[in-house]
């Protein structure tokens, strides 16, 4: 099931031709993430020279992907089909980490006929 629910996330409140059979709450996935020694060192090469600092981007991207699939595993495992109002978060909770939340509420979606 947990593939099929990629499909059905969303940060909008609904999906069109749809409805809210049943709100069963908030879902969320969180990761906490350090940069290593030689990604610090990179980036700070890369940030003399300006632009797109690609290893921290990097870094993000991978942060952002396991806190989403942490967040559809837990819908899955919940009972929803659907997770509505997705949303992600970022803080640092000490010189270098930084956490990193995905949430939204999970659901369970009928098609209106």
């Amino acid at each position: 099931m947990t593939s099929d629910l990629h499909a059905w996330i969303t940060t909008s409140n609904a999906f069109e031709g749809y409805r809210v059979s049943r709100n069963i709450g908030v879902v969320r996935g969180i990761t906490v993430r350090s940069r290593s020694i030689f990604g610090q060192v990179g980036a700070g090469f890369q940030s003399m020279f300006g632009g797109n600092i690609s290893l921290y981007t990097e870094l993000a991207e991978r942060s952002r992907q396991e806190a989403y699939e942490i967040m559809v595993q837990h819908a899955s495992q919940v009972g929803a089909n659907a997770v509505i109002a997705m949303r992600y978060d970022a803080t640092e909770i000490a010189p270098g980490i930084t956490e990193v939340l995905a949430y939204g509420t999970a659901v369970v979606i009928e098609r209106i006929p």
